[in-house]
């Protein structure tokens, strides 16, 4: 008889500790878990868009160095203990589905690092553009003294304006108090506390009577098919931040309805519903949302002005 021939794949399999003592330098770690990440096919869009980016994301954010590092480190010989993280984290990406910055605790947005974990959305919204850019297409003269961060989750949006307008006051405002809880330790972690609160508030429900020059909000907008058929990782998400209705216009709704009262006449509103921009059109065909285009990618963002609402208030109602 001819002896068997040992299945390749298993003469292969490394334990976590072996593979550990495989990798020596940084750029052994970003080959290895690169080629993890493809092999087995991981979804991205908490950030990154490739498993090379995943991999500089996770080996970056494990030893906590910056985006910007200078490239001499790929050669730096790692010790033990890092190794190890690194295994583990990318062991645990792979085998939970987990997205990134909740394994690392972290997510940047409009170049400033947020803390995240399961209770609030990971900040990924095309809006951080118009954030670095001062909102300028609408106050070009001086920047708007009051803003609303609406369905704030960890609060990212509304933190980096106050960070890039620097005499704007901030309010966070938010139903979930879990995610309450995830701005507040981001506004302590950002030292902006004398010109950011978070409010609870179904959607204006905690604001009764302010007015806002700018009021900005990434609300649940995903539609019942979407939901249906997301990958893996945005399972693990809160739900309720994502999922809006079978057209997705549940909360967005509201908002069109209630914003004007809390907009100063000169003020204007912003509002993200990514794939669900199809259905705003065809709910309220004759209103003139301006669909905002971003150089780093994105769509499905809408600007109206407080006169654009009053116009088509009988719309809304």
């Amino acid at each position: 008889m001819t002896a068997s021939r040992p299945d390749v794949a298993s003469t292969l399999t490394l334990t976590d500790a072996e593979i550990s003592e495989s990798l020596f330098t940084l750029r052994d770690c970003l080959r290895w878990a690169t080629s993890e990440f493809h092999a087995h096919g991981l979804h991205y869009g908490h950030g990154t868009d490739s498993p090379w980016d995943e991999a500089v994301a996770l080996v970056l954010g494990a030893l906590h160095l910056p985006w910007n590092v200078d490239p001499a480190v790929l050669e730096a010989r790692l010790l033990p203990m890092e190794r190890s993280r690194i295994v583990a984290l990318v062991r645990a990406r792979i085998e939970t589905r987990r997205p990134l910055p909740y394994l690392l605790g972290e997510a940047f947005f409009a170049g400033y690092p947020f803390n995240v974990d399961d209770r609030v959305l990971i900040p990924r919204s095309p809006i951080a553009e118009l954030i670095e850019h001062g909102f300028a297409a609408w106050f070009s003269e001086e920047p708007p003294a009051r803003v609303l961060d609406l369905c704030c989750g960890s609060g990212c949006i509304g933190i980096a304006t106050a960070l890039h307008l620097l005499t704007a006051e901030v309010d966070l405002a938010d139903i979930s108090l879990e995610a309450l809880n995830v701005a507040k330790a981001n506004i302590t972690r950002h030292d902006v506390g004398a010109r950011v609160r978070a409010v609870a508030s179904d959607v204006f429900s905690g604001v009764v009577g302010q007015r806002y020059d700018l009021i900005v909000s990434n609300p649940p907008y995903v539609d019942a098919r979407d939901l249906a058929t997301m990958p893996a990782e945005f399972l693990h998400e809160p739900a309720m931040a994502l999922g809006a209705g079978n057209d997705g216009l549940d909360i967005v709704r509201r908002i069109l309805r209630e914003a004007r009262a809390h907009l100063r006449d000169s003020g204007v509103l912003i509002v993200e519903v990514g794939n669900s921009d199809r259905h705003l059109e065809a709910t309220f065909p004759d209103v003139p949302f301006l669909w905002l285009e971003f150089e780093r990618g994105g769509h499905g963002v809408f600007a109206l002005t407080a006169q654009e609402l009053d116009a088509h208030a009988a719309s809304f109602a």
